[in-house]
């Protein structure tokens, strides 16, 4: 009878080692960054820098002697970032804080109009950061976009936009764009960008807290911009790709995952959520590795190139379910 409480014991603990061996063997496929090239004298410039995955991007960069730009709304928070980076990594490449917010088209400018008095070139611009906020809140960019549509994709496109004579004049240079595997579950509706009828099903209730798709929706635009702007600058000398880093733990979804989310679905989060620095190698994979230099146009994921389950070929309206055109017409729409 007193070996019963053990064996209690043992079932659990068994559990958790049997966990840890699934969650250790699948990660060994979610791949990794293995360039360690230096990159002195290169400038790498970053949005969201401050958090999850473009803190942990910027880690890496500079470990590689890079220049990074940290494009950031808080520089205050940025340069603590950086007192305790330099702490960890003394030697490292050059970091500079910059203030930039993505939600208005006037700190766009502004970034850029420095951008191009302090720097020559920039050979590798990452479009990494987003928002992802419940449709129930409403959130608007300055502008009045909605604030998904506004900076997860046009803010991104705009900035990249004023930064194409800069990017050119590194050539061979870089755009990393920062999307997601969610974009397969995206629909672009050229009648309504700004989600505003998804917006009212939200303030009623009728839409899950958790299922964001005006979200799904900019990832989906950021594929999109990928393709057509990497057939925009064929034969520039500036290669364009589109990466999924993974499901992370980040507080980019800190607005529908709750605390009880990491209880009830603690089985599903051990074994698929990666860490920041898990997330955050193949966005360093597509800004360093030299072997997919001039190979534009693509997706990756776990540091290879990812197929898509969404036909770029063609999308569908939501409203009227009528087919669009081909694909090139409806980039020419976000270029």
């Amino acid at each position: 009878m007193k070996m019963v409480p053990v064996i209690y014991a043992a079932v659990p603990i068994s559990v958790l080692v049997a966990v840890a061996l699934l969650r250790k063997w699948k990660s060994r496929k979610w791949g990794k960054c293995l360039s360690n090239t230096c990159l002195k004298g290169k400038t790498y410039l970053i949005t969201g820098a401050t958090s999850g995955i473009g803190l942990e991007t910027t880690k890496m960069l500079i470990k590689r002697k890079a220049r990074v730009i940290l494009a950031c709304r808080d520089v205050a928070k940025a340069k603590e970032l950086i007192t305790e980076i330099r702490q960890q990594q003394p030697y490292g490449g050059e970091l500079i804080p910059m203030h930039l917010d993505l939600a208005s088209f006037e700190s766009i400018e502004k970034f850029v109009e420095i951008i191009k008095a302090g720097f020559y070139k920039i050979d590798v611009l990452i479009n990494n950061a987003g928002v992802a906020i419940p449709l129930a809140r409403d959130e608007k960019t300055k502008e009045g976009f909605e604030i998904h549509f506004g900076v997860n994709h046009l803010g991104h496109f705009y900035l990249t936009k004023l930064l194409l004579d800069h990017l050119k004049r590194a050539s061979p240079s870089r755009v990393v764009i920062v999307s997601s595997s969610l974009h397969e579950k995206g629909v672009i509706n050229f009648d309504d960008l700004n989600s505003k009828a998804e917006i009212e099903l939200a303030k009623q209730g009728k839409v899950k807290s958790r299922h964001i798709s005006a979200y799904q929706n900019s990832k989906l635009m950021n594929v999109y911009f990928m393709k057509g702007l990497a057939d925009r600058l064929k034969g520039a000398g500036v290669d364009v790709s589109a990466l999924c880093p993974g499901f992370c733990y980040t507080n980019l979804f800190r607005y529908s995952i709750k605390w009880y989310h990491y209880i009830f679905d603690a089985p599903v989060f051990l074994l698929f959520m990666r860490s920041a620095k898990q997330g955050a190698e193949t966005v360093v994979y597509c800004a360093t590795e030299y072997a997919i230099e001039g190979q534009t146009g693509k997706l990756y994921k776990d540091c290879a190139e990812y197929d898509s389950k969404y036909r770029l070929t063609r999308t569908s309206r939501t409203n009227c379910g009528k087919s669009l055109n081909s694909s090139s017409r409806r980039e020419n729409q976000f270029l």
